[in-house]
């Protein structure tokens, strides 16, 4: 993509590195080593004499503020002809390597990492708390925050301007920045209560609401779009749309998730189940030991679940006690770092004091249904403290307890933590009231501080998320991506889509765990996909001729096979006058595309009258088998992403044949999955599909005929929610009186790349 605009984009792009964190040890550092060193580096006899569970035992093989000296570093990447560490498995991934290296970069301190402090002497509580609120008039959170402050020597900041706090509600309800329109409207509004009526009216908007939610439900419960794994798993999509539809009460939510019977999302218990032999914590009932801890009461039982942990103080019992609950047998061994024990575990809840008078039963059926009984019984107020943590970091930067999956520490303020836990409960779980809750308050609508500090001072600045960056550029643009269902696709919002290389380099997990929050760190694979990426480059370029009303209609296909996995697909099609055809193949799922084998054969023309025409194709037939048998005169083969032009005899009408795919092609290891079209005039190979329906939003007006002016005026206004200073409209406008697309394409680039978009006000 060329890039016109140098100077205001190095303008933008310079600072985009500027609210970076430093890298918190504990939520960050501790879980990579946990994961990929401390199996081996452990115990009373860990391997080399290296000793990685603390940071005296760690210290012979880090040099701080040097990673290149640092062994721990050296022996990760595998330098100096030495094995990559760890021996055995998966090595870390770019970014987690990144993470080492800053923190020792950064001095690598290792602070300590019991569940509280040795002078601590909190406790956390499990029953709900009931808090008086302090005397006075206003909001509920201030209220309780102005006495915080008071004992912490803060005076709050003035609440951020109307088109900041606009920008910043639209992205957390909607995940879109305000159109131009909207904004005016809400800022020249002089109604006192604008504020708190903007936030119900974008919760209002269920589906829109949904479409922004579902990605961090998504990640929570491992649920994920168009992703293939050599295991078993199974979608809870329609689910889980459904109850942020309807706004199901969360506790309606848990019950559903954790005995889910024969219609509900069982896929959440069901898990990743992998092939072949795995580590005994990964089996499908450690899965949901794990995972329903984590998600629900904000314990890390990943340690435990192959040993006592290290690092909190939870025992392998006690992980097994919970995978109890989900198992097919009634009582499980214990098995520690693969070990079997000969110890039985039966079923036994994390507090087993809440389950005094609930019958757990020896069934499966019985025992999920105890779980879901035990989780959401009305004295286990861990369940809503752990939500309300979430959302409040969600929507405000920082938990009120960090890291917010280690629910035992202490909170900043649990006050404010227990009122909005028993007000969430006294408003039957209702998620959309814990929202407004938080955004009416004067803490949500403070400017943002720097990240770090202990003492909470107002918000903390949140990056855009990738689904976020994605639907934005569409929003702006009138350009949207479709999802294909049938033979017909919708344009959807970018949660809908399978992850690409841009989504995954902005955060966007694979979701083969449980991710309760999201790395946005910058990355040099994030930098060259924001610079070079085609995900990118593709919308925008299409988006600016969309803005400039210069993107054709795309031309509807003749025939469409719909995805094709195995044997053959006879075909017949009328061609509607078409003197020519472009046959194009899509990959529609293939899990090895270059091992694929497919073709058409016996293809023929037909005229009116029913004579038939051979058509002769331009390469040799090659052998194909299908169904176990040979064709006779074998198969044109075909190739993913190249189109074949035919040129139509006179006087045909139709052409028919039939579309194969190799039997050596249809094993797990390749799954060859193509789907063919044929048009009758040159195909817009972005949207092969027929497509139905609306998009998300409303497309804006088209700026063909409009000044430069104009339409940078515009996409300030899209993308940061305000006008360019006359600075910036001078450098993006020059003596240009009218843009052509590559010009608006490359300011539009410019303007993503801005940290003022990147991150919320």
């Amino acid at each position: 993509m060329p890039r016109y605009w140098s100077s205001l984009a190095l303008l933008a792009a310079t600072p985009l590195f500027a609210y970076a964190a430093s890298v918190d040890f504990a939520t960050e550092v501790h879980p990579i080593l946990a994961a990929h060193c401390m199996p081996c580096h452990s115990g009373k006899t860990p391997q080399a004499g290296l000793l990685l569970t603390n940071g005296d035992g760690a210290k012979k093989a880090i040099v701080p503020g040097k990673p290149e000296a640092s062994l721990l570093l050296t022996r990760i990447l595998g330098e100096g002809g030495k094995p990559v560490m760890p021996p055995t498995g998966s090595p870390l991934k770019p970014a987690e390597v990144a993470k080492i290296r800053q923190w020792i970069t950064e001095g690598a301190v290792w602070p300590e990492m019991s569940a509280k402090s040795p002078a601590s002497t909190w406790e956390a509580p499990i029953a709900p708390r009931k808090v008086a609120l302090p005397a006075g008039s206003g909001h509920p959170v201030d209220l309780l925050l102005d006495q915080y402050w008071k004992r912490n020597n803060v005076t709050p900041a003035a609440p951020i301007a109307d088109a900041q706090f606009a920008r910043r509600a639209y992205f957390d309800v909607w995940g879109i920045p305000p159109s131009p329109q909207d904004l005016d409207a809400f800022v020249q509004s002089q109604d006192p209560d604008k504020r708190a009526k903007l936030i119900r009216t974008l919760l209002a908007n269920n589906t829109r609401y949904a479409d922004h939610w579902i990605s961090f439900w998504n990640d929570m419960l491992r649920n994920d779009i168009g992703v293939a794994y050599h295991g078993e798993r199974k979608s809870i999509t329609s689910w889980l749309e459904n109850a942020l539809d309807t706004n199901k009460p969360y506790r309606q939510m848990v019950r559903e998730l954790l005995d889910p019977g024969k219609e509900g999302p069982d896929g959440f218990l069901i898990g990743v189940n992998w092939r072949g032999d795995i580590n005994a914590s990964q089996t499908p009932f450690m899965q949901a030991s794990q995972n329903t801890a984590q998600v629900f009461l904000g314990i890390n039982l990943k340690c435990a679940s192959c040993h006592d942990s290290f690092i909190n103080k939870y025992r392998l019992a006690q992980a097994y006690g919970l995978a109890a609950f989900f198992s097919e047998a009634n009582e499980l061994e214990l098995v520690r770092c693969d070990m079997k024990t000969g110890k039985i575990q039966k079923p036994e809840f994390l507090y087993p004091e809440l389950a005094k008078g609930i019958d757990i039963g020896t069934t499966t059926e019985s025992r999920r249904k105890a779980a879901a009984a035990l989780f959401t019984h009305p004295q286990n107020g861990r369940v809503s403290r752990t939500l309300v943590n979430r959302y409040w970091q969600k929507l405000v930067g920082k938990g009120i307890v960090e890291p917010v999956d280690e629910m035992d520490n202490e909170p900043w303020n649990a006050d404010l933590l227990d009122w909005l836990a028993v007000d969430f409960d006294e408003h039957n779980q209702d998620i959309k009231h814990l929202i407004e809750r938080i955004m009416t308050s004067r803490a949500y609508q403070m400017p943002t501080v720097a990240p770090g500090n202990k003492i909470f001072e107002g918000p903390t600045p949140r990056r855009v998320s990738a689904e976020e960056f994605i639907d934005t550029a569409s929003a702006v643009t009138g350009e949207w991506r479709t999802a294909a269902s049938g033979d017909r696709a919708a344009y959807v919002r970018d949660w809908k889509l399978k992850s690409s290389p841009l989504t995954r380099a902005l955060g966007r997990p694979i979701r083969d765990q449980v991710y309760t929050t999201r790395d946005d760190a910058p990355t040099t694979f994030q930098a060259l996909e924001l610079a070079n990426g085609q995900t990118l480059t593709k919308l925008i370029h299409r988006g600016a001729r969309r803005l400039l009303g210069q993107l054709a209609p795309p031309p509807e296909n003749l025939y469409d096979s719909r995805p094709l996995r195995r044997g053959y697909l006879p075909f017949d099609t009328k061609l509607n006058g078409a003197q020519k055809l472009w046959l194009v193949i899509e990959d529609a799922g293939t899990y090895d595309p270059a091992k694929s084998r497919f073709g058409w054969a016996d293809v023929e023309f037909v005229t009116k009258d029913g004579t038939v025409k051979p058509y002769n194709s331009p390469t040799k037939p090659e052998p194909m088998l299908s169904g176990g048998a040979p064709l006779a005169d074998g198969a044109m083969r075909l190739y993913f992403n190249k189109t074949v032009e035919i040129t139509v005899p006179p006087g045909v009408d139709r052409i028919r044949g039939r579309f194969v795919i190799d039997d050596d092609s249809t094993p797990s290891d390749i799954i060859a999955t193509p789907r063919f079209f044929l048009f009758g005039e040159k195909p817009d190979m972005d949207q092969l599909i027929r497509v139905a329906g609306n998009a998300p939003l409303a497309r804006p007006q088209s700026f063909e005929g409009k000044s430069a002016a104009e339409v940078t005026r515009y996409l300030f206004r899209a993308v940061l929610s305000r006008n360019p200073s006359e600075a910036e409209q001078k450098i993006a406008v020059g003596n240009a009186q009218r843009f052509d697309a590559p010009a608006v394409e490359d300011l539009l680039w410019s303007l993503l790349m801005h940290p003022e978009f990147q991150y919320l006000p």
